[in-house]
């Protein structure tokens, strides 16, 4: 069993399930233009249809609270509201969202929004985007707009989805949107402008919002656990976990410390080294706003035990153990050390933002969708949470996602989802797994220890 008042609940982001890429006034975003790069996604896969959720807004949500599902965070795409990122208001694509929150208050869900999950303007981005130092302003500016209308009725609140993964792949590696391959010091700078407008964006909340809002944000966790639960294993793997010793983004305390201990850490600092961007000291004031939580994504971790001298020893995943259709190991272990070694270092309650299971499901001849693998994957990480949980450490779940989706630069060849989209015809099949996690809910979990 859980704590009583633990939140459940399912997650989704607007470009990925959305669709209506052109409909109603929507602008460009960054994705938009790379998914038409030739070679950047699986099989030439776009977002233009997706799930076609813009056009089933209605019928998903009546199917998540077929589900019994009371808590459902998505988020606002920011070219949809505003075309041009700043400026002109599009009324037609911010009455989407106005829609979307009454259907599901009138279901009985609660709204998470997110501000921005990844896919920025194409206008902005032909500025500079994140790079430009007047982006934190842009950002700052949009969350106004969508403050003014929607809080009124919505109180939960996160900022910014996985820095991590919009910049280092999208302008490091250039794996991800826009594409870019900046150097380490062009990154950081567009880094630090992302973490600004975090704290800006959080301040418009917190002055503007009409009801008293929950503020957090949704990085995501790269967990390093001990193999064992002898204290030299526990300081070796907390000390891996912190640590920011890879000149990229991979890494939790380079984007956290900013925004709850108001510095960037020393061990980023000296990996960083001259290539640290330089920054006038009251941006760390802007970043480091109160936050009611710290919501995290985390899928996978690596094991660790104290070497010799107590230094951090990886220790390899099995030869053929288990693992997800993305190749990600399965290690229940990071949902119970992530909240913990988080909520030691930050003191705030932790939210699982994201977890879930890539699998290759199908629709039966029976017409179900048996997926036993995601059902042991989410039972095995639940219970480990539940241990954070009872210690005070953990506060919610959502599963990722709702639906079967656009996985980014996988396109449409992995499903994350509950419930399986057949993308040709639109057809919702609720999977084995969405009728098991409906039980979860129902007995405050536990469900998950059966």
């Amino acid at each position: 069993m859980f704590p009583n008042g633990f939140v459940w609940g399912a997650a989704s982001s607007a470009y990925q399930i959305e669709g209506a890429a052109r409909a109603d006034g929507r602008g460009e975003s960054v994705w938009d233009v790379f998914c038409r790069t030739p070679g950047a996604v699986h099989g030439g896969h776009t977002g233009e249809v997706a799930c076609d959720h813009h056009g089933r807004m209605g019928d998903d949500v009546a199917l998540m609270k077929s589900l019994g599902i009371p808590h459902y965070r998505f988020s606002i795409a920011w070219p949809r509201v505003m075309p041009d990122g700043v400026g002109r208001i599009n009324e037609k694509g911010l009455g989407f969202y106005d829609r979307l929150v009454d259907e599901l208050l009138r279901a009985g869900i609660t709204p998470w929004v997110t501000l921005f999950h990844w896919d920025y303007p194409q206008a902005l981005h032909r500025r500079g985007g994140w790079q430009n130092p007047e982006s934190p302003q842009w950002f700052a500016d949009y969350t106004r707009v969508i403050v003014d209308r929607l809080s009124d009725r919505v109180t939960r609140w996160m900022t910014i989805n996985e820095p991590q993964i919009f910049l280092g792949q999208g302008h490091l590696l250039g794996t991800q949107a826009p594409g870019l391959k900046l150097s380490v010091g062009e990154f950081l700078r567009a880094g630090h402008h992302a973490l600004l407008a975090h704290g800006m964006s959080a301040q418009v909340i917190r002055a503007h919002a009409k009801k008293p809002p929950i503020v957090g944000w949704a990085p995501c966790g790269r967990v390093d656990y001990p193999v064992s639960e002898s204290p030299a294993d526990i300081d070796a793997a907390r000390t891996r976990m912190f640590d920011v010793y890879a000149r990229d983004a991979w890494n939790n305390s380079w984007w956290a410390d900013p925004v709850v201990l108001g510095r960037y850490p020393e061990s980023g600092i000296k990996t960083f080294g001259a290539e640290m961007p330089k920054f006038p000291d009251r941006d760390m004031q802007t970043i480091r706003q109160p936050l009611d939580f710290y919501g995290v994504n985390i899928y996978s971790g690596t094991a660790y035990r104290a070497g010799a001298s107590g230094e951090p020893v990886e220790v390899p995943h099995p030869v053929g153990g288990p693992q997800t259709a993305f190749r990600w190991p399965i290690t229940p272990e990071s949902l119970y050390w992530g909240p913990r070694f988080l909520h030691e270092r930050y003191g705030l309650p932790i939210i699982i933002t994201e977890n879930g299971m890539a699998n290759l499901d199908f629709v039966s001849g029976d017409g179900a969708v048996h997926d036993p693998q995601r059902i042991e994957y989410t039972r095995t990480y639940l219970r480990q949470l539940s241990r954070a949980a009872r210690e005070g450490r953990a506060t919610g779940y959502f599963h990722w996602s709702i639906l079967d989706n656009f996985e980014w630069a996988e396109g449409y060849s992995m499903r994350f989802g509950l419930v399986h989209v057949d993308y040709a015809t639109q057809k919702r099949t609720l999977k084995d797994s969405a009728k098991w996690y409906s039980k979860v809910i129902a007995s405050n979990g536990a469900e998950v220890s059966n």
